[in-house]
């Protein structure tokens, strides 16, 4: 599968990840993390029921805060 990740292109062996599945391939590890698929955002407690398919365009932003 290829997909388009934060503007890069990025290539899987399997056919179809969830969310969930990719952050834990990709090790983001950070709490706060803003996620969207093809432009629509994808809510944490929706992450391990949004397939994302080969073509997709996938967004996985840290949120980082400070003063």
């Amino acid at each position: 599968m290829r997909i388009t990740l934060n503007n890069r292109q990025e290539s899987f062996e399997a056919s179809t990840l969830t969310f969930e599945e990719l952050i834990k391939e990709k090790n983001f590890t950070f709490k706060l993390l803003v996620t969207k698929l093809n432009g629509k955002v994808v809510k944490k407690d929706q992450r391990s029921e949004v397939w994302i398919n080969d073509g997709d365009d996938v967004t996985v932003m840290h949120l980082v805060s400070g003063g």
